[in-house]
């Protein structure tokens, strides 16, 4: 492992001393203080974190956020809608606020006006709806609305609200508009003052390539035009992107409206955002409805109304936002105070990236082909074309691109945060992956929509990864991603990866304003657990005896199949005896409380929802979000026991004192509470403040444990192209997907053989069959002939129960977590894909496709599965017990 580790800090760190000699020394930090001891003090919640989204949303500071505190506990702020003494100080004090952003944008309020508004979505829909359009007629052939197709969804949205007013809509082309520059393309008449409004962002959302701000200039005087429209044209600069790393003077680019989001650029305060408008084009714009404080008078029962005289108080209906706009000085203070201002955040992130795009993109596999595909209008080669932003696809080494839920999964082992899909941005999304408007339309009826996993269809991807830096990232940030692709791309089929990957949280010697080329690694090790996650007692079966809680040692159920003779590699890998024999039940698992571990037992009843108490509870956080082992491994630590006939379940943990639970509420104290299960709502109860501090205290965090009502009816979603038989609707508890979980015991082994021929230093088994076996949480475990046979089922039956086969289980990173320890290792997930066609699917979900509770059912170990192959598979070389159609048992 150490010897890995090095491997990857020379490669690293030869890469940055070899890295652009001849180039200038580019500027990394704030000055004379460590960046270092910045991360440490401002953003301490970092620690072992790599956080490459802010260009979905930045940081906000620990100093930032206590300054902000303090104000608010110092000061009284009042509506400013009134007269008095603490309303006037927040009046007073919303005004500087404008005048600050005025100022950050090197303006005054003589050129421009702040409008607040709850973000920049709002901004833009502000100005769609009181823009002065002219609507196509008789006599005039109407304005044009233009946007670039690199937009953000919120932009190519106005059309809908031109489309209202019979205003025709443009879309334009990055390269046609580069073209026309080419061509001098102008359509200039003085005398024509048809309002035209041309939207374009300054820098793209999806790549980060910037746009030239010259443009607006251009546009405006006609001697650049988007299209050949007679007219005079306004600029929308969407600076949303851009102004979060970059300096923006608006005294120098004057665009007509500038909308901004604070969040960008702060972290603190979300969802307010700003409208600039420039102070010619303000009298121009038209409002219809009027909320509270835009009226200088107004009559209830007559059409009389008088708006106010300043744009801002015309458009700002109702009460602002003002102690988040007061916020955003405290935003303003810190980031002058840590970093000297934007300039300087500009040239910090601009080194990242370009340290970690030239890094990136020498990346090979050993027979040359690259190891990622960047989508680039820039060759990263200054801030000014470049902003702080990568966007990529993973190849493998046949050039065959891996999804981006898969890499975003990965990335997720190493505790690296990054965005994946298109982002909000279709157009950019469509021209740099070559999807056609016709893939778009067959990807929807596929069941692709905007922010799901489905990343790839027909082996071609509907998004990429991004990867963006903020003015807190640091070069070790940028080299725990690389080390990232490197390990799991580069070093997948040679050596075990590294456990797990972070940054270390000091800061390595980076390139400087002084010269400096060394670049020393970042550290890598492995990730440390508490002390409560380094044991667990082993898995627990129920012995068939309803009053039965006590631990119990684990042992093969003996399963009335004939025996059949084992190969080496079979025994040496602790095939159960009988494993390749008849399809049969080999063990049966229920997990009571959702992530937790697994109650094994060997014959247990059947209720609507599955097995009966099957996740039924679920652990939640003091915001009553669900918890799972993909935010707290430790959940796999706790052990619930269900006692049948005492009616209640006792959870074990090591270093508690067990405590129980009763199985069904008082549904005279109960207090129903709602939470949500993979987007679906679910009616809960609290389980009671015993419980919650028992948790609490195990995890070191407010924790509560809360039950699926009794009385609540979750019905299961039509999935996977199946449909339930008429007149039946599953029920689920609170599962993800549906009522089981079926894997086959030769798909276990052979993932056990993949596993196992992946390690060349000659290394002892690091993983049983039973270790691998619990990672994949499965219901019901079947002794299989063949590996993966249960993916060409349609239907099975066990007994006097059918199941309705609905398809395979995506697998997420849970699956790398040991679930008798809670240690990760990203070599399982890892291991599965590249074997399985980076297709992360294992064990098969299954639904009742009728139940009869009239008279109790029970599934038991040892019990035969007959299985009814899908319609499509050949099956002439199955055994004949295969190929019925009419199962009985």
């Amino acid at each position: 492992m150490a010897g890995a580790a090095a491997e990857l800090g020379r490669e690293l760190r030869a890469f940055a001393r070899s890295w652009d000699p001849s180039a200038p020394p580019l500027a990394y930090g704030y000055g004379p203080g460590s960046l270092r001891e910045l991360r440490a003090r401002e953003f301490g919640r970092l620690a072992g974190t790599v956080y490459l989204d802010h260009a979905g949303a930045t940081l906000f500071s620990q100093s930032q956020l206590e300054s902000f505190t303090s104000d608010l506990t110092e000061n009284i702020y009042g509506n400013p809608h009134s007269q008095n003494i603490s309303s006037k100080l927040t009046h007073d004090t919303v005004e500087q606020v404008r005048y600050r952003i005025l100022a950050y944008f090197h303006t005054t309020a003589e050129d421009y006006s702040v409008i607040f508004t709850a973000g920049s979505t709002a901004a833009l829909k502000l100005v769609a709806e009181a823009f002065p359009w002219v609507p196509q007629g008789p006599e005039s052939s109407g304005s044009q609305f233009c946007y670039l197709t690199d937009s953000h969804t919120s932009v190519v949205g106005m059309r809908n609200v031109t489309m209202a007013m019979n205003v025709m809509s443009t879309p334009v082309r990055p390269e046609d508009l580069w073209s026309a520059k080419e061509r001098r393309a102008s359509a200039n008449d003085p005398d024509c003052k048809l309002p035209h409004l041309f939207c374009y962002p300054a820098q793209s959302n999806f790549s980060g390539a910037r746009y030239p701000l010259s443009w607006i200039e251009e546009i405006k005087s006609g001697w650049l035009c988007p299209v050949s429209t007679l007219g005079k044209w306004f600029v929308l600069l969407d600076a949303a992107s851009y102004v979060s790393t970059s300096p923006l003077d608006l005294s120098v680019h004057q665009a007509d409206f500038v909308p901004i989001s604070f969040y960008k650029i702060f972290g603190f305060p979300t969802g307010l955002g700003a409208l600039l408008v420039h102070n010619r084009v303000a009298p121009l714009l038209r409002k219809t409805y009027f909320g509270g404080g835009t009226a200088s008078a107004y009559l209830a029962g007559e059409d009389f109304y008088i708006p106010r005289p300043s744009v801002a108080q015309r458009f700002e209906d109702g009460t602002i936002s003002f102690l988040d706009v007061i916020a955003l000085k405290h935003g303003f203070d810190t980031l002058e105070r840590l970093t000297g201002g934007m300039e300087n955040i500009k040239q910090h992130t601009f080194t990242l990236v370009q340290y970690t795009y030239e890094a990136l993109s020498s990346l090979q596999y050993p027979n040359g082909a690259p190891v990622v595909r960047i989508y680039s209008d820039s060759d990263f080669s200054s801030p000014e074309v470049q902003g702080p932003v990568i966007n990529f696809n993973v190849l493998d080494d046949k050039g065959n691109i891996i999804g981006y839920s898969q890499v975003d999964k990965m990335a997720s082992l190493y505790n690296i945060h990054l965005r994946t899909g298109c982002f909000c941005n279709t157009g950019a999304c469509q021209r740099h992956l070559g999807i056609s408007s016709e893939m778009v339309r067959k990807h929807f009826q596929a069941g692709h929509v905007c922010g799901d996993n489905m990343d790839l269809i027909d082996g071609h991807p509907t998004g990429s990864v991004r990867i963006s830096f903020g003015y807190m990232s640091t070069l070790d940030d940028a080299q725990a991603f690389l080390r990232f692709i490197i390990d799991t791309c580069l070093h997948s089929s040679g050596g075990w990866p590294i456990s797990q990957a972070c940054a270390d949280t000091r800061d390595s010697e980076a390139p400087s304003a002084e010269g400096q080329a060394d670049v020393a690694p970042a550290v890598v090790h492995r990730h440390s657990l508490s002390p409560r996650e380094d044991a667990l007692t082993g898995s627990r079966v129920w012995n068939n005896s309803p009053t039965a809680v006590n631990a119990a040692p684990v042992a093969p159920p003996v399963c009335d199949v004939t025996r059949i003779q084992q190969t080496p590699s079979e025994k040496a890998a602790g095939v159960l005896e009988g494993a390749l024999g008849a399809h049969v039940i080999t063990n049966l698992y229920l997990y009571p409380i959702k992530s937790c571990a697994a109650f094994e037992v060997t014959r247990w009843p059947v209720g609507n929802q599955g097995l009966l108490y099957d996740r039924s509870w679920m652990v939640v956080n003091h915001n009553g979000v669900c918890l799972s082992q993909k935010q707290e491994p430790r959940l796999c630590l706790i052990q619930p026991f269900i006692d049948l006939q005492q009616r209640i379940m006792v959870i074990k943990a090591k270093g508690m004192e067990p405590i129980e639970v009763p199985l069904e509420e008082n549904s005279e104290r109960a207090q129903i509470c709602q939470s949500k299960v993979c987007a679906d709502r679910v009616n809960t109860y609290d389980c009671g403040e015993k419980i919650s501090s028992w948790l609490s205290t195990f995890f070191g965090r407010p924790c509560h444990l809360i039950k699926q009502s009794s009385d609540f009816q979750r019905n299961a979603k039509k999935k996977h192209g199946k449909d339930q038989p008429s007149g039946t609707t599953a029920t689920l508890s609170l599962v993800n997907e549906a009522q089981y979980l079926l894997i086959n015991t030769s798909s276990i082994l052979e993932l056990h053989q993949w596993l196992n021929t992946s390690d060349e230093n000659g290394k002892e088994e690091l993983f049983s069959v039973k270790d691998l076996s619990l990672r994949f949480r499965a219901n019901i475990i079947i002794s299989g002939k063949r590996a993966f046979e249960e993916e060409k089922w349609d239907e099975i039956s066990i007994g006097s129960l059918r199941f309705q086969v609905l398809g395979p289980c995506h697998r997420c990173q849970m699956i790398c977590i040991d679930q008798q320890t809670g240690q990760r290792n990203q070599h399982i997930f890892q291991k599965l894909s590249e074997s399985r066609e980076r297709k992360v699917n294992f064990g098969m979900y299954l639904m009742h496709t009728s139940l009869d509770l009239s008279s109790p059912c029970f599934l038991s170990v040892g019990s035969q599965v007959l299985s009814v192959l899908k319609e499509n598979v050949e099956g002439h070389d199955l055994p004949a017990s295969e190929k019925h159609q009419d199962v009985t048992s």
